[in-house]
């Protein structure tokens, strides 16, 4: 988290590029997010002058994750925390860039230079955000972006909403402006590879499919599923540890089919070392499990999750190993998720 002065470049510059969804907003909501975007456009010139990196809200980046979107790039849903009893209301501005670091060679910025709709930021948007009412501790907002492959500075900038007409005498506005760096992978390749390993508080279905705006606002929401991942992975013994991925890039039989195993194995942590814990059965995804519509051409998905009761887990460290293997590709590989266990 970023609370040093002058931390953060922002390059201010650049005209602020509305989100699509802004526009199939009415006229008011519109007029809202335009102030909003002039609001921030002059935080962040403060900052660029030297100004202190505010945290009023207490605002901390929780987790991102990382899934294929279209046209080769890396879909990036992301989730930040805040205090909301330091808030006046239930409503707060939400503004956030993602900045290549990867400097654009020199042919690259003349194409930019020539091209004077070509965007400042690799994403960039605004919006409001409803914080729930009633909720004890920290509130979380979650919001995505979509990018290729490569390294990135991504900028939120979190405020209370400015008024239409502000009180004279009224208090500032509170403000937070956090940064992290994330690395995103290029999943478009021809190796095998895995989304993030979601672990989640719950995995509910969808009755309908979900708006624009709406999934603008829901970045979880994958096809005909809702997750709720967890910000903690410190679970009582009463608790599950449900988790969910996708597998991208397998090799397939004539029938657009793949032949993956998928195994988890629990090693515990003591002193130092690690012992194998136990296993759950291995899962099998191949022309004799998956459905028969199932087609990889079609664009259809492989998935795998696991649902495991914490009843039987001693208190402690523990590793969960999930092993990948494309048996057609002779490949695999391992993702990791570490978690405690507590109570008895």
């Amino acid at each position: 988290m970023v609370t040093r002065r002058g931390a953060i470049a922002f390059g201010v510059a650049a005209a602020f590029i509305l989100s699509a969804s802004l526009f199939a907003q009415d006229r008011k909501t519109r007029e809202a997010q335009k102030r909003e975007a002039t609001a921030v456009y002059k935080i962040l010139e403060g900052i660029d002058a030297g100004q202190p990196v505010p945290n009023d809200l207490s605002v901390e980046w929780a987790r991102e994750d990382l899934l294929k979107a279209q046209d080769n790039k890396q879909y990036v849903p992301f989730t930040i925390t805040l205090d909301p009893s330091k808030v006046n209301g239930r409503t707060v501005s939400l503004y956030w860039r993602v900045v290549d670091k990867t400097p654009a060679a020199p042919d690259e910025k003349a194409d930019k230079k020539a091209d004077s709709k070509a965007p400042a930021f690799a994403y960039e948007d605004i919006n409001l955000a409803q914080l729930p009412g009633g909720q004890k501790g920290l509130a979380r907002i979650s919001r995505s972006f979509a990018v290729p492959g490569d390294s990135y500075d991504v900028y939120v900038v979190v405020k209370e909403p400015t008024p239409e007409k502000a009180p004279r005498n009224a208090p500032p506005l509170k403000v937070s402006v956090i940064k992290r760096t994330v690395e995103v992978p290029d999943l478009w390749t021809d190796e095998l590879n895995t989304s993030s390993v979601f672990v989640a508080e719950r995995i509910e279905p969808l009755p309908a499919p979900l708006t624009p705006e709406q999934q603008a606002e829901r970045p979880y929401a994958l096809g005909g599923m809702e997750l709720t991942p967890v910000l903690d992975t410190n679970f009582d013994k009463t608790a599950e540890l449900s988790t969910f991925l996708l597998i991208y890039n397998t090799k397939t039989d004539s029938s657009n089919k793949p032949d993956i195993t998928i195994e988890y194995n629990f090693y515990t942590k003591a002193e130092g070392a690690e012992k194998f814990f136990n296993k759950t059965n291995p899962q099998s995804l191949n022309a004799q499990t998956l459905p028969p519509q199932f087609d990889m051409a079609a664009g259809h998905q492989l998935q795998s999750g696991q649902a495991v009761p914490l009843a039987s887990f001693p208190a402690g460290e523990y590793r969960l190993e999930i092993k990948v293997t494309d048996k057609l590709a002779n490949k695999s590989l391992t993702r990791n998720v570490n978690f405690t266990v507590s109570g008895s």
